[in-house]
């Protein structure tokens, strides 16, 4: 077995001796490149954003920005990172760097201020600049992408107030936060940036393909972390070591390793593995592989499943659904998980691959308790199949207190079949307010067979308000999570009849 490396900035470096559970974040700052920092530990401020070279969506590589202090270093075995320090080039002999375009335009435009926040800024950034299709916007022919900062790209005549004339997409920093700056100088610098020029060499490194998955023994101090080459191999991995912890894209795990000092015996990554990245769409049904990040599988779909669209961009942050996964959602088995609301309206069912072969479960059976599944010990969940044709009336509401980068307080999740003023299938997903995700099944009864009116959506939504068992919390109170239930289907029959009449 080769010897775990990692390249940083274009040298390849050895993880060794590094703790098998060190994080990417720790494993830089040893080494010197303290521009990577650490804000919170657990994924919410961005101030520890990297680089890394990615299978990409629409080219051979997409560079992604991560949070490094989520990522265990041995997770990046072979792979390709850049940080903030990496993204400058050697100016002449005597002379300073040359600033990336990102870190330019944010010096000239005032994007910075005690700094502590920015080298994050600017990996998360970069990342959207370098995004192969942000350049393909309508709106992209004033961007020059010199870098000088007094390009055409003036950050004026934004498209929206969340997407700039330059395609810049300013979710990709929703996961980052400054606490001095104040957000209009950054993002006038983001939508400042124009096109990558012609000899970028991360826009060149794009057009070939990124290292490809090592298949990794990394153990140090009577602890490993592994990652299997096939879904066979970590099948029978989880049977030797039934203890030990599955990881994507360690956006749980993560945290539980920094916040909670919790260590494992062993960690197997299973994010790399062919046989939970696919994407199939047949006849009956959509197959959609439980390893693929969020962000890609945003991509893939392209809309062509709405709730779950709906559900992306309020899932946590660009940053977190980065790395996230369906399958990492749905194996913690929390009651506050964002997906399976949405999955249950969907009718989803889940593909667990064992020893013993796969079996089918429906989502609506997987949860048995707190945290708790069907899944057997050495089961893995291999995809996520949603049935076709899907339901045309659909949508998800978040109640959270931030409108992003926040854990729900109630998710609710709609799908409906509305034919002649008459709803024939009522399919709803709730999140929030029981031990596990459920359907609410008196709430689907009461509106099936009825007439879409203003009547039946009120009777409805009284039987909703009383769905599962919410409880106080600091989030919100139970009277709180029963009020949202009820007026989420009000907003919901609010919307259609505005469709309807518009």
């Amino acid at each position: 077995m080769v010897a775990a490396r990692i390249t940083v900035n274009g040298k390849e470096t050895p993880i060794e001796p590094a703790p098998a559970h060190t994080t990417v974040l720790d494993f830089l700052r040893d080494r010197g490149l303290t521009g990577t920092k650490e804000g919170c530990a657990e994924g919410e401020c961005g101030a520890c954003s990297v680089l890394v070279a990615r299978p990409g969506v629409n080219k051979p590589t997409d560079w992604v920005a991560v949070n490094a202090c989520l990522v265990p270093v041995a997770a990046l075995d072979g792979q390709e990172v850049v940080t903030s320090e990496g993204l400058a080039t050697a100016g002449e002999p005597g002379s300073p760097p040359v600033l990336h375009p990102v870190q330019q335009e944010m010096a000239v435009r005032g994007g910075s201020q005690c700094g502590y926040c920015t080298p994050g800024f600017i990996c998360s950034m970069a990342s959207e600049y370098y995004r192969p299709d942000r350049c393909a916007h309508p709106a992209d022919a004033t961007a020059t992408g010199t870098g000088t900062g007094t390009g055409t790209g003036t950050g004026t005549g934004v498209v929206d107030s969340e997407h700039g004339p330059n395609g810049f997409d300013l979710h990709a920093l929703s996961g980052n936060l400054c606490r001095c700056t104040g957000y209009r100088p950054i993002r006038d610098a983001a939508f400042a940036v124009g096109a990558p020029a012609g000899d970028d060499v991360l826009a060149q490194r794009r057009e070939q393909s990124p290292p490809g998955a090592a298949a990794t023994e990394y153990t140090q101090d009577d602890s490993a972390f592994l990652r299997p080459g096939t879904l066979a191999e970590a099948v029978r991995l989880l049977g030797e070591r039934p203890g030990a912890v599955v990881v994507a894209g360690s956006t749980d795990w993560g945290v539980e390793v920094n916040i909670r000092s919790r260590r494992a015996d062993c960690v197997v990554a299973v994010d790399r593995l062919p046989e939970l990245r696919e994407l199939r769409v047949e006849s009956g049904h959509i197959e959609i592989g439980a390893a693929q990040t969020l962000t890609e599988l945003e991509r893939r779909l392209d809309g062509s499943v709405p709730l779950l669209a709906e559900l992306f961009p309020q899932f946590a942050s660009r940053l977190i659904r980065n790395s996230a996964t369906l399958g990492g959602n749905l194996g913690t088995g929390s009651p506050i998980g964002d997906s399976p609301p949405v999955l249950l309206a969907l009718e989803a069912s889940l593909l667990l691959a064992g020893a013993d072969g796969e079996r089918e479960v429906p989502l609506a059976d997987y949860f048995t308790g707190y945290r708790q599944s069907v899944r057997r010990p050495g089961e893995l969940i291999r995809a996520v199949r949603v049935p076709l044709p899907l339901s045309p009336v659909t949508a998800f509401h978040k109640i959270a207190k931030r409108r992003f980068d926040d854990i729900s307080s109630v998710a609710v999740a709609f799908a409906l079949d509305i034919e002649d003023g008459i709803v024939r299938k009522a399919r709803i997903g709730l999140g929030g307010v029981a031990a596990t995700p459920i359907r609410a099944l008196s709430t689907e009864a009461a509106l099936e067979g009825r007439a879409w009116t203003a009547q039946t959506v009120e009777a409805a939504a009284r039987v909703l308000r009383a769905e599962g068992t919410p409880m106080d919390d600091h989030r919100a109170s139970a009277g709180y999570r029963s009020a949202m239930l009820g007026q989420s289907l009000l907003k919901l029959y609010a919307r259609t009849t505005e469709a309807v009449s518009s």
